[in-house]
């Protein structure tokens, strides 16, 4: 069990420890709650205002328009989720969703895949993985853990196209940024208070 989510700390810490099992990410992303690693200990959050994009929010540039009408990259689901969260562990990257991604972190949300929970979104170029996403799956919020790119627009290619062609068909409402970046402010990502956003962890 998890402290109640109003003690958590002003810069969003809630709590120290424990461990990274399947039940117990399950647990956490579905009261608002997420880990990151300080050392080998896991350290839990639940940021206050959270960072979010409604899909019916997303911006889509015109310059990303045309990389997406071409032919340039190509776009895949679930076919490489542990190549991907790899990369997003030693990608170098200025704010995004983290650098804190541990072998334990890599063993414990390919098991959260394995299980159907935590999902990933890929672009390919040539035959080579150049860009992607992974996050958890909670309802109908699609809770966003960390991306890479190492193309230019690789990563916003497919988190646009992951939120167009697979989130809104299959009704997710929000989508969890947890805390501020210019890259996904830029794609219309906007904070909201944590009250607000726990509602629809309970649709």
């Amino acid at each position: 069990m998890f402290p109640d989510i109003s003690t958590a700390r002003e810069d969003g810490l809630l709590a120290i420890g424990g461990d990274l099992n399947v039940d117990t990410l399950r647990l956490a992303y579905r009261s608002g709650i997420f880990p990151w690693f300080s050392g080998k200990v896991p350290m839990w959050y639940s940021p206050d205002p959270r960072f979010v994009l409604f899909p019916e929010d997303l911006f889509v540039s015109k310059s990303m328009k045309q990389v997406i009408r071409s032919s340039k990259f190509s776009f895949t689901v679930d076919q490489a989720f542990k190549e991907v969260i790899k990369n997003c562990s030693t990608v170098e990257r200025e704010g995004q969703w983290g650098t804190w991604i541990t072998s334990d972190m890599i063993k414990a949300y390919v098991a959260l895949h394995k299980e159907g929970i935590a999902h990933s979104a890929e672009t390919w170029m040539d035959g080579k993985l150049v860009g992607g996403l992974y996050g958890v799956r909670t309802g109908r919020v699609f809770c966003g853990e960390s991306m890479f790119s190492h193309v230019s627009n690789a990563s916003k290619y497919a988190f646009i196209r992951y939120v167009q062609e697979v989130l809104v068909p299959e009704g997710v409402e929000l989508i969890d940024c947890q805390v501020h970046t210019p890259h996904l402010e830029s794609l219309g990502a906007k904070m909201i208070p944590r009250a607000r956003f726990v509602t629809y962890l309970k649709n």
